[in-house]
């Protein structure tokens, strides 16, 4: 998969959880019918977000965005929907591209390399993808969840 593609998937996914977790949220607080659209919507909403974080840092690293542009894609997964504006704003900017450069471009820096490393070989990044996600996803959950 492209970095534009994978990039829209999950920008599209993040913002599919965010409506989600504002029906729970509904369900919960204004009609106090049940707090299960939270507690199962919150859940997938985390672990799509964290996906999208893992996302966009490898996408920043492979386009070479500078640190303000990786910093305001991060953040646009914080407000309901951003990532919709976000990932529209890439693509007309291009800042996206339908291949990836370290696939066929040898790495330059420090994090090039990991980011290299992972592309290189689908599989292996599926599941160092899937990983990562899992594994901040525990951290987080070992955090607790943001209300408390």
């Amino acid at each position: 998969m492209n970095p534009e593609k994978l990039f829209r998937r999950v920008a599209v996914a993040e913002a599919i959880t965010w409506a989600l977790l504002l029906l729970g949220m509904f369900l919960k607080y204004v009609t106090e019918t049940t707090d299960l659209g939270v507690r199962v919507f919150g859940m997938v909403h985390g672990v799509v977000f964290v996906a999208y974080v893992v996302v966009t840092v490898l996408v920043a690293v492979d386009r070479r965005w500078g640190v303000g542009r990786a910093l305001l894609a991060l953040l646009a997964a914080i407000p309901p929907f951003a990532t919709l504006v976000l990932e529209w704003w890439a693509v007309r900017r291009d800042w996206l591209a339908p291949t990836w450069r370290l696939r066929s471009q040898p790495p330059a820096g420090p994090l090039d390399r990991p980011a290299a490393w992972v592309l290189r070989k689908p599989l292996r990044g599926a599941l160092v993808g899937v990983c990562a996600v899992a594994a901040l996803t525990g951290a987080a959950l070992l955090v607790g969840p943001p209300t408390s």
